[in-house]
């Protein structure tokens, strides 16, 4: 599972950069500062998260199970739904999808405290 969550986590963290620096250039214009600020943060979250990813790929190799697994799923998950819906609800306009961002906050949330767990039980 270290190659898989190493794999999502540099690939995520490409995404986050391009998507940072798109909303820089290519969006400034285009949106209005509370857009921004919402995809900004939507590439903030990601970023965390990808580099989240690589420290779940080293935990995989020093406390392998399913914690460590759970973990890193849940950071994918959350990553697709947290920032997933603000990227969307930025180009879209349609705020309903907002409901579904906390949803990806829980889903980092018990992320780290698996991740938590799995350190204190090796």
């Amino acid at each position: 599972m270290e190659k898989t969550f190493a794999l999502l986590g540099a690939v995520s963290a490409a995404i986050s950069v391009g998507a940072g620096a798109f909303g820089a250039h290519a969006l400034r214009a285009r949106l209005d500062p509370r857009q921004l600020e919402v995809f900004e943060t939507a590439a903030r979250y990601q970023m965390y998260h990808a580099l989240a990813l690589l420290a779940v790929a080293w935990a995989a190799t020093r406390w392998p199970g399913s914690l460590v697994n759970s973990s890193g799923w849940l950071f994918v998950a959350g990553t697709l739904l947290f920032s997933g819906s603000l990227y969307a609800m930025t180009f879209t306009g349609i705020r309903a999808l907002g409901a579904i961002t906390p949803i990806g906050g829980v889903c980092f949330i018990a992320g780290w405290l698996c991740l938590a767990l799995a350190a204190t039980r090796s």
